[in-house]
């Protein structure tokens, strides 16, 4: 088994992104991926999705391939459940406010654009990486939508009964509120597992034919 505390990898070349952006990122693990050809049945078992193969976050998280399945099974529930709740759109939003405020640049730029995809509300997502979370989004819904998903993301205690009464009086039912809180609440424990595993990269340009 790979001693792991003897395998740090630096990337002395690679100049992090610091602007938030809806722009695809990638990212570059400090620990040593599982290599593709070291995965059992199990270890395939745990990516659920076998395409994630090919990512090297996905591929290092299967150094524990259980943990790995109980993580992106809840994962593909919040947010790709289509039974009640909020518009995927606003689950994205969740997790992009989440991940804004906890200065995730990768994180938030794949749910800003996941948002933007199912919205069509581009210029709104924008202002929220540029001016922060506490950028007006143009409604109610959505502002209540961030500012509870803020509020849970700075201590649990922070977000109590007045963030459930706002977002209710924007038109949220149970199902809705609780499909914000589990968004929030998962992005803001991943965005903390990518910032302490890895740093993001700017993809480098496809070399000419």
């Amino acid at each position: 088994m790979t001693d792991l505390a003897n395998t740090l990898i630096a990337h002395p070349d690679n100049a992090p992104p610091v602007a938030f952006t809806q722009a695809q990122l990638e990212w570059l693990p400090w620990l040593p991926p599982l290599p593709p050809e070291e995965f059992t049945d199990r270890h395939r078992a745990g990516l659920v999705d076998a395409s994630r193969i090919k990512s090297p976050y996905f591929r290092l998280l299967s150094r524990d391939p259980d943990t790995l399945a109980a993580r992106t099974k809840t994962d593909k529930d919040i947010f790709y459940n289509p039974q009640a709740g909020l518009p995927r759109a606003e689950r994205e939003l969740a997790a992009a406010a989440t991940s804004r405020h906890n200065g995730c640049i990768y994180c938030a730029s794949v749910h800003a654009r996941f948002s933007s995809h199912f919205s069509q509300r581009t210029e709104d997502l924008q202002r929220l990486l540029d001016e922060g979370t506490d950028a007006d989004l143009g409604d109610e819904r959505w502002n209540a939508i961030v500012q509870a998903s803020v509020a849970l993301s700075d201590v649990p205690s922070a977000f109590g009964e007045a963030h459930i009464l706002r977002l209710r009086a924007a038109g949220l039912d149970d199902d809705a509120i609780s499909d914000v809180i589990h968004g929030a609440a998962f992005f803001n424990w991943a965005n903390r597992l990518m910032l302490s595993l890895g740093e993001p990269t700017v993809p480098k340009p496809a070399a000419a034919a």
